[in-house]
């Protein structure tokens, strides 16, 4: 993927993880960037163009695309985390986790997939997290939305490779934004992660791990 020149979207993009990736790219020199937001007067980017969205209202997705027809790159990066176990958490939170980080994503790329053939194929950057492949009680609803979107990431990486759609996989460890600010842990600066994300969508890599502990989670896999 050609990130200079490209026309990118860029899902919660207002702040931690996503506001990188809308000043990287314009960094890169893409084209245009949309920065989606469902407050969009919260974007505070340079040269960035707001965009109101909220990628679990289908009607709203419509919306957008209809703005940002142009687009060659969409970054799912919106999601959440509720704090929810599946056994006694509570029902709806679960739900809104799978509806934010799987159905959401997924309903963006169904509705951008034919934008993209008509622009020349582009590419899709998912972002997914080290708990698709691990269980911890306390965030267990999160982590088989993240199971979910691992699996639909590939997914759709087949189904589009005839249209010409890279489709590229970002997973992660803890990392320095507003979702990780009650864990005492040691972080990632969500700086890096976009750079080596990228890096990574630049050279054409399906699955980018964008730190140690992540790579050793994906490798303990087998065992």
């Amino acid at each position: 993927m050609d990130i200079k020149g490209s026309i990118a979207l860029v899902t919660g993009s207002n702040r931690g993880i996503g506001r990188h990736f809308v000043q990287q790219l314009l960094d890169r020199g893409a084209a245009k960037v949309y920065a989606a937001a469902r407050k969009p007067e919260t974007v505070d980017v340079p040269g960035a163009i707001p965009l109101a969205l909220d990628i679990t209202d289908p009607d709203a997705v419509t919306v957008a695309a209809a703005i940002a027809s142009d687009v060659t790159l969409l970054v799912n990066n919106a999601g959440i985390v509720t704090g929810s176990d599946l056994v006694t958490g509570d029902l709806a939170a679960i739900r809104q986790e799978i509806d934010t980080n799987f159905f959401g994503p997924l309903g963006m790329i169904r509705t951008f997939a034919p934008i993209l053939a008509r622009n020349g194929g582009g590419a899709i950057l998912n972002v997914n997290s080290r708990m698709s492949w691990l269980s911890l009680p306390g965030v267990n609803a999160y982590a088989a939305s993240k199971a979910a979107s691992w699996s639909m990431t590939n997914g759709v990486r087949l189904e589009l490779a005839g249209q010409g759609t890279q489709v590229t996989g970002l997973y992660l460890s803890s990392t320095d934004t507003d979702m990780m600010a009650g864990w005492d842990i040691p972080k990632n600066a969500p700086a890096d992660v976009v750079t080596v994300a990228l890096d990574g969508l630049a050279a054409g890599a399906p699955e980018v791990l964008a730190d140690e502990e992540t790579r050793e989670t994906k490798a303990s896999l087998a065992s």
